[in-house]
């Protein structure tokens, strides 16, 4: 679900893998977080290196709850959000690999009620589409239906939505980051396997890599002891917030559910590392290295970052991976975003190296992942120092007050409107989008509220801001920078028969993409 950050470029080709001389402290990686640590507001972090075939580093910061003060370590599970993408994609491979399907399957072979925007697409929707981001719909769409979690929609649901979303480009020319899909893809392991994809993801990845310590769900997990809780930062504030979850029942966590820590993803780099070999003398194989070079194989190409620093010639989009070129040497990379869960993993094959970068914190936890995972790649480049934590910093800075200021000037309308000559009967009623279900607009007391009945996260009042507009401002807090618009359509009584939202900052998380629902009245009630 890798949400809020999403694409940070990519690349690959697949050389061999090459070790350098260069060789980086644990001393010399705390000091790298400590500085991080000092800059943005954080509550832990944890971070692991392999190189060579080894783990040269893991180790926890800070603490995994401000109400507890109990210090993270290389144990301690977070969730990894869409770094949890590239799991589904291996998966896939294993079945490929079996001969159960190919990665040029139709969708439609294993799930026949699966549907598109037009026949042509869904007639040729293959299996590979399902996880390159190129079906044509925009970023993020339909991700309301499990974003906020707490949705009754089923996957079910999702496989036969896809009808109802209009195109914003051409089938397979453009690049635009989803995650429905990969619910789709999970529910293709389901079907191909004759096992749920979270127990796919247990017995056939986790338990053969010693991954002991992970679950494909929080919901799995019994014992809660060393598991991070989610944090958002207001500037140097912190406060605990509720961890995302699904229903396993309704919804895979293809997308992006998995939860781990440094210790067992140092497993998970390795093997890929070693094309798919693992064990003490690397005599189990996971999957092949033609798996491998799939996986890793441009599908979806991306504008290549200008960063002379880097010499990067290009990026794209592999399976499950983002891929590009650092300085002659392949990267390839991921990033994960929940709620107060940040996360990214690195891996370069020419040098053999890995890292992965986990943090508890919103959003200031992007700061942190981003800088430390630089910080140690360049060492490994041998490249002089960046600061690379104050870069980062002015870049938030940045984004943030410049988003602040717009919603500033938002709520400084709303609080300067006029709606004493507002009929507030006109605007009540219910109403109704294809995709999304039904909300409700309605009076409590004096104050106009807006609910939505499938997602209940999604309910507050709204405000009176100009024309037929108003602001909708979530109740539930862990909603950062997700307030929209209501915009009313009315008849010649002025009468409420449709409405259009859109969120309110230009920090709005994709998911939160309610500029895709298009309500009309079903009831006055």
């Amino acid at each position: 679900m890798n949400r809020i950050i999403t694409a940070f470029f990519t690349c690959m080709l697949y050389l061999g893998i090459q070790s350098n001389n260069a060789q980086v402290s644990s001393k010399q990686i705390d000091a790298i977080v400590q500085k991080a640590m000092d800059e943005f507001t954080v509550a832990g972090v944890a971070v692991a290196v392999v190189k060579d075939g080894k783990i040269v580093h893991q180790k926890g910061y800070g603490v995994k709850s401000i109400e507890t003060g109990e210090k993270v370590d290389e144990h301690t599970n977070f969730g990894i959000a869409s770094n949890s993408k590239a799991f589904t994609t291996t998966a896939l491979a294993i079945l490929v690999e079996e001969e159960k399907l190919r990665w040029t399957d139709k969708v439609i072979d294993h799930i026949p009620e699966f549907t598109m925007y037009n026949d042509y697409v869904r007639q040729n929707f293959n299996i590979q589409d399902l996880l390159t981001h190129r079906s044509g719909l925009g970023l993020g769409i339909g991700d309301l239906m499990f974003f906020p979690d707490g949705a009754d929609f089923s996957i079910d649901d999702i496989v036969t939505s896809f009808q109802h979303f209009k195109p914003e480009s051409a089938f397979r020319t453009k690049f635009d980051y989803d995650n429905l899909l990969y619910l789709v893809a999970g529910e293709v392991v389901k079907r191909v396997s004759g096992m749920p994809w979270e127990q796919f993801i247990k017995e056939r990845i986790f338990d053969p890599l010693g991954m002991d310590n992970s679950y494909a769900s929080l919901t799995y997990i019994n014992d809660k002891s060393n598991v991070a809780s989610p944090h958002l930062n207001e500037g140097k504030e912190l406060s605990v917030t509720e961890p995302e979850q699904w229903d396993p029942k309704k919804i895979n966590g293809a997308a992006g559910s998995i939860q781990s820590n440094v210790n067992d993803i140092s497993n998970w780099m390795l093997v890929h590392l070693n094309h798919g070999k693992y064990g003490n003398n690397l005599e189990k194989q996971l999957f092949k290295e033609g798996s491998q070079k799939e996986m890793w194989k441009i599908h979806t190409t991306l504008n290549t970052n200008p960063n002379p620093r880097y010499n990067s010639h290009f990026a794209g989009y592999g399976l499950g991976w983002q891929l590009t070129d650092v300085k002659g040497n392949m990267m390839v990379s991921h990033t994960g975003g929940l709620i107060g869960m940040l996360s990214k993993t690195t891996l370069i094959p020419d040098l053999n190296l890995g890292i992965i970068v986990l943090t508890n914190t919103w959003m200031d936890g992007a700061g942190v992942f981003q800088s430390v995972s630089q910080s140690i790649v360049d060492r490994y480049l041998e490249l002089d120092d960046f600061d690379w934590v104050g870069h980062y910093s002015e870049r938030m800075r940045q984004r943030g007050g410049s988003a602040a200021k717009v919603v500033a000037e938002i709520w400084e309308t709303v609080n300067a409107a006029d709606d004493s000559n507002i009929d507030k009967n006109g605007y009540i009623g219910t109403y109704e989008d294809v995709w999304f279900g039904k909300i409700e607009i309605y009076e409590e007391g004096d104050q106009l509220m807006f609910r939505s009945f499938r997602s209940p996260k999604l309910k507050g009042p709204m405000y009176y801001y100009k024309a037929n507009t108003f602001v909708v401002k979530w109740s539930d807090t862990s909603l950062v920078d997700a307030d929209a618009f209501v915009m009313f359509g009315l008849d010649e009584e002025g009468k409420g028969q449709s409405i259009k939202m859109k969120g309110i900052s230009p920090a709005i998380d994709f998911s939160y993409d309610f500029h895709d629902l298009d309500f009309n009245r079903v009831s006055d009630k």
